[in-house]
């Protein structure tokens, strides 16, 4: 729930950030001034706010930038990864009186209160994060102006009172209602595409369909209610599950429509949601994490090669899957399955790759926006695979020829 007045707040408009658990930090408004309520979360980029503010991965949860200066580039009609901001609320300690950059079209203040965005700034985000980080992600909730002014009991009873992440089905919320199609020929690629995919939106930001594109595959971004019917009229190479927010556990449309995906061999990548989603078409199962992984910096191990990347995430949700392996799927007929990437800093699964089928998924967002490019590799991976799965095809479609001829002659 949230209530705003979209006004830009005097200079010493008081706000207070309150956590379930009744810590309370005081500061002055920043954006729209009103009521938020979300789960309160730590990012640690230092940089790309535009394009973590417009990740639909943070629908419903009041973003706390570990960075102390943040606002300083503005805001401008290039970066943002989806058609809104989508976090409930914003947290920062040194937000800059004025952008300066090039590329600025308008300040980030400004833009938080054209979107209704509540915030707050002046507090002290590393005591924050450091309480986050020792006790767990928790509900909270942003009140500035006369909702300030209220009592901490009153404040903390309200935010008590909101839905907690765990059980939240939010993917449908966040995706299109209609089906787009991304052009390879958009986005410098010359010539015929290479593949065709179908991509399922729950969550997608815009620089991963365009990643795909200037390798040569359209890409058809579907909602997220859809079908295999739906899936198979655009007739796909490949098949692609994105990005986004809520608890896996709800997802069991998108389960249910990745197994049959599955058992028609289309070959299938899955970053993010994608990948829990996988875990659990698999038969294995999710768990929320403490505190999660959210930023531009933190540390994968690729097991099958050994190398170190530094990727972008942003997950509060992880797959149980057992990191010694191959080990055999628990929906058994999909055969073996096993953990392809850990995460460095807690061994938290952060991707799957399937042995006797075409499908793995990572728990990262290759397309890395803001952030490195070490994971850009896994887009490659997933045409490689296609080409395969075309490859054998076309090779099962000659044998069967030969076959056919040969009883003829007969």
């Amino acid at each position: 729930m949230t209530e705003i007045r979209k006004s830009v707040p005097q200079k010493n408009t008081p706000a207070v950030l309150v956590l379930e658990d009744g810590r309370v930090f005081r500061g002055r408004a920043y954006g729209a001034v009103g009521t938020t309520l979300g789960e309160a979360v730590f990012a640690t980029g230092m940089t790309g706010y535009q394009e973590t503010l417009t990740d639909p991965s943070y629908d419903r949860q009041i973003v706390v930038q570990t960075a102390p200066h943040i606002g300083n580039t503005g805001v401008n009609s290039d970066d943002p990864e989806s058609r809104r901001i989508w976090v409930a609320g914003y947290v920062v300690r040194d937000p800059a009186r004025r952008p300066s950059n090039w590329r600025a079209e308008g300040s980030l203040d400004e833009e938080l209160v054209r979107q209704g965005i509540v915030g707050i700034q002046g507090i002290d985000t590393r005591a924050v994060t450091r309480h986050l980080r020792e006790h767990r992600t928790m509900r909270a909730g942003i009140f500035s102006g006369p909702a300030a002014e209220r009592t901490d009991r009153e404040l903390v009873d309200e935010v008590l009172a909101s839905a907690p992440m765990e059980g939240s089905r939010l993917a449908e919320e966040v995706s299109v209602e209609s089906a787009y199609t991304v052009e390879p020929s958009d986005h410098g690629w010359e010539g015929e595409p290479r593949f065709s995919i179908a991509a399922i939106d729950l969550g997608i930001k815009a620089m991963t369909p365009q990643r795909f594109a200037e390798r040569g595959v359209r890409v058809h971004v579907l909602p997220a209610t859809s079908t295999l019917d739906d899936v198979k009229a655009v007739s796909p190479d490949g098949f692609f599950m994105s990005n986004g927010p809520g608890d896996p556990a709800t997802a069991d449309a998108q389960v249910s429509l990745l197994r049959s995906v599955l058992d028609e061999k289309i070959p299938y990548f899955g970053i993010c949601f994608g990948n829990q989603i996988l875990g659990r078409a698999l038969g294995f199962g999710t768990y929320k994490l403490r505190y999660g992984h959210r930023g531009i910096n933190q540390p994968v191990m690729d097991r099958r090669t050994g190398k170190v990347e530094i990727t972008s995430q942003n997950h509060g949700f992880a797959v149980d899957a057992p990191l010694d392996g191959p080990t055999t799927a628990p929906e058994a007929h999909y055969g073996r399955v096993e953990v392809s990437h850990v995460s460095l800093n807690d061994q938290v699964v952060e991707g799957l790759a399937c042995l006797d089928i075409p499908a793995f998924s990572v728990q990262y967002h290759p397309e890395a926006a803001a952030g490195p490019h070490d994971a850009a590799y896994l887009f490659d991976r997933f045409i490689d695979l296609m080409e395969g799965q075309r490859s054998a095809g076309a090779e099962g479609d000659g044998q069967s020829q030969k076959t056919s001829q040969s009883e003829e002659a007969k």
